[in-house]
C-alpha cells in the first residue's frame, strides 16, 4: 500500500513572497504573506521504498486522483494560520537541574532563577520552558517529589510576576502536571510525547493549555545507543500523525497541539540533517513547529576543531536555516544572540 507526504518548498520571502501571492503565482506558507511557496516536494512510500518529485503548484491537478486529492488536503493545513504562533517565537531554557548538559546549577537557586528569567524576558523571550529533571543522553530519573520541589517556587509565582509571558513545564511526569496545572501554566512540554507515564495525557487532555509533540526513540538512558529509522523523516510524520489521530484529537478538545522532532533525541548526525533539512513536511499536519538544537551535539560533530563552548553560532545557524522553512518556535539558551539574529534576517529579507 502507497502513501503520500508533501512538503512545501521552493521559498521566497518578503516583498517577492507578497507579490507572488498576490498575483496567485505562490501560496502562504502557514498564512503568512512573508513566505510563500510555489513548488511542493511529492513523497511516495511503498513499504520501505520512498520515491520523491517535485512539481509546481500550478501542475496539481495534473497528477493522477489520489495524489491530488491527497496533495490539496494536504496544502489547506500547510497555508493556514498558526493561531497563537503566527510569529516567530523565541522559547527561553530555565534548567532549575544541578545535572543538565550545558548549563546543570546555574540557575537552580530562586534568586538566580528569576534574575535569569527577566534576563531572557528583556532579551526577547516570549515563553520560559522550565524544567526540574534533565533528559540529556544517559541521565538519570529522579523522583517526583524531588522534581517538584526543585522548579515549585518559581512554578507558583510565575503568573503573577509574568503575566503576559507564556510558562512552559518541562516534564514526563503526571504528578508534576497535575502540581502546575494549579498554577496556570500555557504549554506542557514533555519529552516522551505522554508516553513515559500513562497517567499524563489523561491529566491534562481537557485542560486549555498547548500540548507539545515531541518525538524521541528510546529514553534518555537509551536512545542515543545506535538510533535506526527506515526512513527518518517519514517515520517522524507517521508518529506525530498517529498520535494527533489516535490520541491528541480523541481528548483535547482545544486542538492546542505544537511539534517537536526532537532533535538529538534519539538521532545521530545524519538523521537530525535530514530533519533540519527538510523540516517543512510538518506543515502539512496543520500545527506549529518547535525546534531545540540550542548547544547541540551535532553541532559540535559538524564544526569539529571551530566547536565552542555555547555554539552560539551553530545554533543560530540551524534558527536562521529553519526559519527559511517557516519553523515558528525556537527552544533556546542564549535568547540575546538567538534574537538579534532573528531581527537582522527579518530586516533583511524585507528589503
Amino acid at each position: 500500500m502507497e502513501k503520500y507526504y508533501t512538503r512545501a518548498c521552493n521559498f521566497y520571502y518578503g516583498i517577492s513572497s507578497r507579490n507572488l501571492i498576490k498575483k496567485k503565482l505562490a501560496y502562504p506558507l502557514c498564512g503568512s504573506k512573508d513566505i510563500a511557496f510555489d513548488k511542493i516536494e511529492i513523497f511516495i512510500r511503498s513499504k520501505k521504498k520512498v520515491y520523491t518529485k517535485i512539481i509546481n503548484v500550478k501542475d496539481i491537478n495534473n497528477q493522477n486522483l489520489k495524489i491530488k486529492n491527497k496533495i490539496k488536503k494536504d496544502i489547506r493545513l500547510i497555508t493556514s494560520k498558526r493561531k497563537a504562533f503566527s510569529n516567530t517565537t523565541i522559547m527561553g531554557i530555565l534548567n532549575l537541574t544541578p545535572d543538565s548538559f550545558s548549563d546543570g546549577g546555574k540557575f537552580n537557586k530562586f534568586n538566580k532563577a528569576l534574575k535569569h528569567i527577566d534576563f531572557m524576558i528583556k532579551s526577547g523571550s516570549n515563553i520560559i520552558d522550565i524544567g526540574g529533571e534533565s533528559t540529556r543522553p544517559g541521565s538519570k530519573i529522579i523522583k517526583p517529589a524531588e522534581e517538584w520541589r526543585r522548579i515549585k517556587d518559581i512554578i507558583k509565582i510565575f503568573k503573577k510576576k509574568y503575566p503576559n509571558i507564556l510558562l512552559s513545564v518541562d516534564t514526563r511526569k503526571s504528578e508534576i502536571m497535575e502540581k502546575s496545572i494549579k498554577y496556570n501554566p500555557d504549554i506542557i512540554n514533555d519529552v516522551s510525547s505522554f508516553e513515559y507515564d500513562r497517567d499524563s495525557f489523561n491529566k491534562i487532555k481537557k485542560k486549555n493549555i498547548w500540548k507539545v509533540i515531541h518525538h524521541m526513540q528510546g529514553t534518555p538512558q537509551t536512545m542515543q545507543l545506535n538510533p535506526k529509522y527506515h526512513n527518518v523523516l517519514l517515520d517522524i510524520y507517521d508518529y506525530f500523525e498517529n498520535k494527533i489521530n489516535n490520541q491528541i484529537k480523541k481528548g483535547n478538545y482545544s486542538n492546542k497541539i505544537i511539534l517537536d522532532p526532537g532533535i538529538g533525541f534519539g538521532k545521530n548526525l545524519k538523521h537530525n540533517l535530514i530533519l533540519l533539512s527538510k523540516i517543512s513536511i510538518f506543515h502539512s499536519l496543520g500545527f506549529p513547529i518547535l525546534i531545540g538544537t540550542s548547544r547541540k551535539k551535532f553541532i559540535g560533530q559538524i564544526s569539529g576543531i571551530f566547536d565552542t563552548k555555547e555554539r552560539i553560532g551553530g545554533t543560530l545557524s540551524s534558527i536562521l536555516f529553519t526559519l527559511l522553512q517557516g519553523v515558528q518556535i525556537f527552544r533556546v539558551h542564549n535568547v540575546k544572540e538567538a534574537k538579534q539574529g532573528i531581527v537582522i534576517y527579518k530586516k533583511l529579507i524585507n528589503k
